[in-house]
């Protein structure tokens, strides 16, 4: 069975391209952290500095309604997918080519011979 290797696509996938592929607008920016308007919770002042995203470390948190993660947990909840889905869908959009390992099935009780009683 295959699966997406997720630290794999984070490693490939830069929260800088994450922002970029949202449109997201900060008001401030202060080197590598950015600060604006949490889209997540949609605040309404236009001025609101509650959401920080630092590209470098590739992590965001909005200090108002205490989301938080890295950039593929970002681009799942704004998107509204799984991390499955966004990573399929970011990978896609990025032109660059899902990361997929093979997973080993943690029940494998059909292959083992049976034991007698």
């Amino acid at each position: 069975m295959a699966g997406i290797d997720f630290r794999q696509v984070r490693a490939q996938v830069s929260m800088s391209d994450v922002v970029a592929e949202l449109g997201y607008r900060p008001r401030y920016r202060l080197g590598q952290p950015l600060r604006g308007p949490c889209p997540l919770h949609g605040s309404a002042s236009p001025t609101s500095r509650s959401f920080a995203v630092h590209l470098g470390k590739g992590v965001y948190h909005c200090f108002r309604c205490g989301a938080s993660g890295n950039q593929l947990d970002l681009y799942a909840a704004l998107t509204r997918q799984t991390l499955y889905g966004a990573a399929r869908e970011l990978c896609r959009r990025l032109g660059q080519a899902v990361p997929w390992r093979n997973l080993q099935p943690q029940d494998t009780r059909e292959n083992k011979p049976m034991s007698d009683p």
